[in-house]
């Protein structure tokens, strides 16, 4: 027999109970330390002027240091192309057409949706310090618990001991406002870009201001990367590396001609790198210095951020997270659809939806009359833009450089991987019949299914919606959806939808005859066999709007004079976003386009309306001011 050495059993157990004791320990250290998360976020960049995500770009050494350790995410998207719209989808996890944030700049804000808050809360709730230096720009009412600090001097530095910290950092060097340079400034300030060492995309014209515009832009990221660094290096010195992940993005798309402010990719694909923290890498399930292909968009920040930070991520967020442990590396790489929005940019209307999924892109443009170079005075104060339209209506242009100062068509549909700079609309092409019939029912599932509030004119949701966007939403989702259904008639070819037409024509419900209208102005000339209704609602309809609507029509029809009814209407309205709404029409009306002469005295205009900052804009522009 053998004799049982009891002293060994002891040590062995031992041994065993405090690797158990020491693994349960790790266990619960991670679940009791949860990550710091920053985020460095840079404005007016998309992803095609940066070496790492496009061949035409420069080095970024900087955020390309955050790739080695991390992951590059090569389809991560703005939900729309322009700051205070962007930033309301990030703080709320929210689409911003449900909730009534998707116009800019904000005459009105709103509440955020019942359930739901600004989601560095949930991270105060759970431990958190949170800061923000220090850019907000929500359209969304500001509550209390958001930000322990947000200011130009916010820092994680004053955080409790052992505190996690949330942190925003917002780099401004590389915004729209940088490219405002003069014709003196070209002759005597040299970028430090080379003018030569990039190509020109294809539908700008290949000038002298273009090539400097394009060098300048670039210099101001190099900047922007340099500035990356500065923080990089204070989490180093502050041994945070190993326990904070970084994500780097641009906030939306970049600012040469046609990007911001409109739904192409150059204003809605962002760069974006994420650090990942040695101390946390069982958080990510991808490899680490890899790239995911998986579309993530701005929706999906504030769910990442909660299910990074181990908390739990509240119903009604419209996201979903793209980094978590429990989000698997092939779930997140086989994601491949986005959605986007464009509604109002300062003064300027327009109202366009996208879709993309996998390679290829829908935008639906729901009033293609209103060209993608309508003034915007903004935009229209950086010298290539002014370039742009001067030789388009010296006729110097090509057809693809063209196309920004045309009408668009109602549907547009791209391949993206084969014209990255969307050149070529396929939607007419019949091998591609099936993928747009696909997209199109995307796109308008998605539309109905929030439902889109921008089906209402900006005005009335003000004074009806706003103090409940979401519940108005829920409760008027079927007129929603009748809308777009109208809306969907200028698909269609006229004599299918004419019917349909006269109907909504002759609705009592107003918005029904605005949809109405502006598919017939979409159609123009081969709407005329509703002319006669038409032309009774300019002077008879109860919504100045649709008078205006109606003269439109008929102007774009080369019917009618639309100054007086336009200038009329103008006159009577109390509301500044039914006034802008009203000027939007006119300086359509006075574009090269149409040549319409307005004489508006200012006098005759309401005080609350002209002494709006947005109506001041257009009346500025109109020479009335």
């Amino acid at each position: 027999m053998f004799k049982i050495n009891h002293s060994i059993i002891f040590r062995t157990c031992a041994i065993l109970l405090c690797a158990i004791t020491f693994k349960s320990c790790q266990t619960k250290q991670k679940e009791e330390l949860p990550p710091n998360i920053v985020w460095i976020t840079s404005e007016d960049n998309s992803k095609h002027y940066l070496k790492l995500f496009d061949e035409n770009g420069i080095p970024t050494p900087n955020i390309e240091s955050l790739a080695k350790e991390g992951l590059i995410f090569n389809r991560a998207f703005s939900n729309a192309p322009v700051c205070s719209v962007a930033r309301s989808a990030i703080i709320s996890g929210c689409y911003g057409p449900r909730i009534g944030a998707q116009f800019h700049r904000k005459i009105a804000t709103v509440p955020m949706p019942d359930s739901l808050k600004m989601f560095p809360t949930y991270l105060r709730e759970a431990g958190y310090y949170t800061t923000n230096n220090s850019k907000e720009d929500y359209n969304i009412n500001k509550t209390e618990g958001v930000w322990d600090e947000s200011s130009k001097n916010a820092s994680w530095r004053n955080r409790g001991e052992n505190q996690p910290f949330f942190h925003v950092f917002n780099i401004g060097v590389s915004h729209e406002s940088s490219m405002h340079f003069t014709a003196e400034d070209m002759e005597t300030k040299a970028p430090e870009t080379d003018q030569n060492s990039f190509n020109i995309q294809p539908n700008h014209p290949n000038t002298k201001l273009f090539k400097y515009t394009n060098a300048l832009y670039r210099d101001k990221i190099r900047e922007m990367d340099r500035q990356v660094g500065e923080i990089i290096k204070e989490l180093k010195e502050d041994g945070r590396l190993d326990d904070t992940f970084i994500f780097y993005y641009g906030d939306h798309g970049g600012v040469l001609p046609g990007s911001k402010g409109y739904l192409y990719e150059t204003g809605l694909h962002v760069p974006m790198v994420v650090h990942v923290p040695n101390k946390y890498k069982y958080l990510v399930n991808n490899e680490i210095g890899s790239t995911v292909n998986g579309f993530v968009s701005f929706i999906d920040l504030a769910p990442t951020v909660l299910n990074l930070a181990g908390t739990t991520i509240p119903n009604g967020m419209d996201g979903k997270a793209f980094l978590g442990k429990d989000i698997s590396a092939e779930e997140l790489n086989a994601r491949d659809e986005t959605y986007s929005y464009a509604d109002r940019f300062d003064e300027k209307y327009d109202m366009v939806r996208a879709v993309r999924k996998g390679k290829y892109k829908y935008i639906r443009n729901y009033q293609p009359f209103n060209y993608d170079g309508l003034m915007n005075n903004y935009r229209y104060k950086q010298l290539a833009y002014q370039e742009w339209q001067t030789l388009y209506e010296k006729g110097e242009l090509n057809k693809v450089q063209s196309a920004f100062f045309e009408n668009r068509a109602p549907e547009m549909l791209f391949d993206i991987e084969a014209d990255p700079y969307e050149t070529k609309n396929l939607a007419t092409e019949a091998a591609f019949e099936s993928i747009l019939i696909d997209m199109r029912k995307r796109l308008s599932t998605w539309v109905k299914g929030m439902p889109d509030l921008s089906f209402y004119p900006e005005h009335y949701l003000i004074e009806k919606a706003f103090e409940n966007p979401v519940a108005f939403g829920q409760k008027h989702k079927e007129q929603i959806n009748n809308y777009v259904d109208l809306a969907d008639l200028d698909l269609l070819n006229f004599e299918d939808a004419k019917n349909s037409l006269a109907q909504a024509l002759g609705s009592s419900d107003p918005w029904k005859r605005y949809w109405a209208i502006i598919v017939c102005s979409t159609f123009g000339k081969q709407a005329m066999a509703m002319a006669p209704v038409i032309r009774t609602m300019t002077t008879k309809d109860s919504e100045l709007i649709n008078r205006v609507r109606a003269a439109e029509f008929l102007a774009i029809s080369k019917q009618l004079d639309p100054s007086s009814v336009m200038t009329n209407s103008l006159y009577e309205s109390e509301k500044p976003s039914e006034a802008l709404l009203i000027l939007n029409s006119i300086v359509l009306m006075t574009s090269s386009k149409y040549n319409y002469n307005f004489d508006i005295e200012l006098d005759r205009i309401s005080k609350t309306v002209k002494e709006d900052s947005e109506v001041m804009r257009r009346l500025e522009y109109l020479n009335v001011l």
